[in-house]
């Protein structure tokens, strides 16, 4: 399955939203339910070595590596292509990073 940057970016701002929204108070007294299939539960890597998305079904992502993404923008024709295609790549490796440590935090501060 092939991404673009522009859809995981949107991705992710929704699990981000989403997460925020999620109540932090002490637990409840009634069982979790079970999260989507599509849920993110981890992502692992850097932008330099390609990172790992994985989902609560147990299905992974592996998004190229920055300068595989980067290679690939250079393919536009068109210059505004070029410059907007490397703007997303950048976006989305900064997002993919902000959620692999946000999803750290989360974890350790479980306990």
């Amino acid at each position: 399955m092939r991404t673009t940057p522009l859809a995981l970016t949107a991705l992710l701002g929704t699990v981000l939203a989403v997460t925020a929204a999620l109540p932090h108070g002490a637990p409840s007294a009634e069982p979790p339910t079970e999260p989507a299939p599509d849920t993110v539960v981890s992502v692992t890597g850097d932008a330099a070595n390609g990172f790992e998305i994985t989902y609560y079904d147990g299905s992974g992502e592996y998004p190229p590596t920055d300068s595989e993404a980067m290679a690939e923008c250079s393919e536009y024709d068109t210059r505004i292509d070029r410059v907007r295609c490397r703007a997303e790549v950048r976006t989305w490796y900064r997002d993919l990073a902000t959620l692999r440590d946000a999803l750290d935090w989360a974890r350790a501060s479980r306990g």
